[in-house]
């Protein structure tokens, strides 16, 4: 597959990524508070479809790492938000199917080559372990408002959050620059600055009440 489909691939994915935060911003801003409007978990769940994809395109482990310890957690988010009941039937197995045929077939011959996954010659060991450890750190924020959440007992993005997508953020720029990957580089930049913001309403509110 040549280059400018794949690279697409990876800017559409960042584009709907950023838009989910955007609209996210927007809306608290609206607000005067941190709110998860339901249009953010579902431009998150096609988002990280397309950039497990992108990831698989590229050979990239640490990127479908991170994408599919995430994906699922935007699956249960819109099922605290009784919108993933609202998704086609067909529409529902292909988005909880696709991830894990994928990684199944992943490889030629239907198996995995453990040497290529992890030996990839444009990524070198040291700076495949910054991306899996900027991986693992950008999705505990997932897990965190997961676990938040059920706690709740309602879809929401607390403070913690927002201070593990900063980490995270400036973790993946950095294995980004490395990497050469611009569409790893764009989107973040745009992530950290809304991060910071969210974290200053957060403390705004919290003064205020």
């Amino acid at each position: 597959m040549s280059n400018w489909l794949i690279y697409s691939i990876g800017f559409l994915a960042q584009i709907l990524f950023s838009s989910r935060l955007i609209l996210q911003w927007l809306y608290s801003e609206k607000q005067k508070r941190v709110i998860t409007p339901t249009i953010f978990w579902t431009l998150s769940l096609f988002a990280s479809f397309l950039l497990f994809i992108y990831g698989y395109l590229r050979d990239d482990f640490a990127i479908m790492l991170g994408q599919g310890l995430t994906y699922f957690i935007y699956i249960r988010n819109l099922q605290l938000q009784n919108q993933w009941q609202k998704y086609p039937k067909f529409m529902q197995w292909f988005l909880l199917l696709m991830p894990t045929f994928i990684a199944i077939f992943y490889f030629n011959n239907n198996t995995i080559d453990v040497v290529k996954l992890f030996k990839n010659e444009a990524i070198p060991v040291w700076l495949l372990t910054l991306g899996i450890v900027s991986q693992v750190v950008f999705t505990l924020r997932f897990v965190y408002q997961w676990l938040y959440s059920e706690k709740q007992k309602e879809s929401t993005l607390p403070f913690g959050f927002w201070l593990l997508s900063l980490i995270g953020s400036i973790l993946i720029l950095t294995y980004a620059i490395f990497r050469r990957d611009p569409v790893l580089f764009t989107g973040h930049i745009l992530g950290a600055i809304i991060y910071i913001r969210n974290l200053i309403l957060i403390r705004k509110y919290a003064s205020a009440s």
